[in-house]
């Protein structure tokens, strides 16, 4: 396990806007946007020098919840995928891949496949999931969730380093000792194989304290989802307490989601704690995180149109990014 994020850089990154429409974040541009609006967002990322863009996971949102998530949910591999197709360094994350609604070796053939046509961009983020109509429309064990995620990380992190992986499981005809659901012990060949030695990096997405320590334990980078209820410092400061104890590598990619950013004056309409202003305000007030000892800001834009989109993501990269730098 290793960070990938290199030690003298503060990296920045965005959940795409467009390919997930919860009223959460969606603004009223998006709902009429297209995918070439899409991809010229993406080329502006790649362009302006984003670490990733991101896309999140949900397979079905069973009523009553799409009210309020929407029915906009984009396919996490299809859309990075077809994301890798047109772009040269930006990172590819999943934001998160919820890992109990597939088999382990589903989600590492995926990402093992992404990484090599990518030439090594893919980045696994993954969590537990969190809607339990969603769990039940699969057929999931929604209160499991969270042995489950540990259990496929051991075995997606084994496929990513070993061409031949040992999976143990029971055979559904009776096993190979005739015994009825007896396990047994396989050796699975897998290819192709990651384009990064050790295969995709993986960050764990969640603030709860469970998913604090899985991405201590078990993981190469953090992805919160809103601030912890300990508060960012104290979570930063347990995570690096978990690593140390775990006997895990001091390198680590710790991220942080942003407050909502406009570079300009801010306009009427805009949510209270937009982040507006010019470069050099908006730069100050993002180093406080990176003071902190985060290397990875998760950003996104309050605008108008996908083109604005594209004009704030370039003026970041640009005017924005190189102030936050050691």
């Amino acid at each position: 396990m290793a960070a990938v994020i290199p030690a003298d850089r503060t990296a920045w990154g965005l959940q795409l806007p467009i390919q997930s429409q919860s009223s959460a974040y969606v603004q009223p541009w998006e709902v009429d946007a297209t995918s070439a609006d899409l991809a010229a967002i993406v080329r502006a990322a790649d362009r302006a020098g984003a670490f990733y863009v991101a896309v999140c996971d949900h397979v079905g949102i069973p009523r009553p919840a799409d009210e309020t998530m929407s029915a906009v949910w984009y396919d996490t591999v299809a859309t990075l995928g077809w994301i890798a197709g047109f772009t040269e360094s930006v990172h590819l994350l999943s934001h998160v891949y919820v890992l109990p609604y597939r088999h382990p070796m589903m989600v590492a053939k995926a990402f093992s496949t992404l990484d090599e046509l990518s030439g090594g961009r893919a980045i696994l983020g993954a969590g537990a999931g969190h809607l339990r109509s969603e769990f039940e429309m699969l057929g999931v064990d929604f209160e499991g969730r969270g042995r489950a995620v540990e259990e496929s990380l051991r075995l997606i992190r084994s496929a990513f380093t070993e061409s031949h992986p040992v999976v143990d499981f029971a055979d559904s005809v009776g096993g190979a000792d005739g015994a009825g659901g007896a396990p047994t012990h396989h050796e699975v060949a897998m290819a192709p194989r990651p384009a990064r030695a050790g295969g995709p990096p993986i960050w764990i997405g969640g603030s709860s304290p469970a998913a604090m320590r899985r991405a201590a334990q078990l993981a190469d980078g953090w992805l919160p989802q809103g601030p912890p209820e300990m508060g960012t410092r104290a979570a930063i400061e347990h995570i690096r307490n978990l690593r140390d104890e775990a006997g895990m590598p001091e390198a680590f990619d710790m991220g942080v989601n942003c407050e909502p950013l406009h570079l300009g004056v801010r306009r009427d309409g805009m949510p209270e704690w937009t982040l507006a202003g010019s470069p050099d305000e908006v730069a100050a007030r993002l180093r406080r995180y990176v003071d902190l000892g985060i290397n990875q800001l998760q950003v996104r834009f309050v605008t108008d149109s996908a083109q604005e989109y594209c004009e704030q993501l370039e003026r970041f990269g640009a005017e924005v990014a190189p102030l936050l730098q050691p």
